[in-house]
């Protein structure tokens, strides 16, 4: 069975940055297209960005510019590189793979929590 386990997290300020990492335990990792995700309190879980086994990426437009999703195949992770946050990007932060509409898992890690605030 295929683990993810999100990490990097934290509270920052407003402008601030964050580098998540998600180590994924599934034996053709490099295959895979991987997607991060996010849910905001009260609020549906959300596409944040795609990666694809070939490294092409897609961002949501509210993240366009700001966020960076990059793959490490040796090493099993994808990461989020988060500049210029916002307290709207208040979430708890999700990885999976395939980087599907996120109604389409029934699993999920325990993801990793963002605090944007002052």
């Amino acid at each position: 069975q295929v683990q993810i386990v999100e990490s990097g997290g934290g509270l920052v300020q407003p402008g601030g940055s964050l580098r998540l990492s998600c180590e994924v335990s599934a034996i053709f990792f490099r295959l895979h297209d991987m997607g991060w995700y996010r849910q905001a309190p009260g609020k549906q879980r959300e596409l944040v960005a795609t990666i694809t086994d070939t490294n092409t990426t897609h961002y949501v437009d509210f993240v366009k510019g700001r966020f960076t999703i990059s793959r490490d195949t040796a090493k099993k992770t994808v990461y989020l590189q988060m500049n210029s946050l916002k307290p709207d990007d208040t979430a708890v932060y999700y990885c999976n793979l395939g980087g599907r509409p996120p109604h389409e898992y029934t699993t999920w890690g325990q993801g990793t929590q963002v605090t944007v605030s002052s």
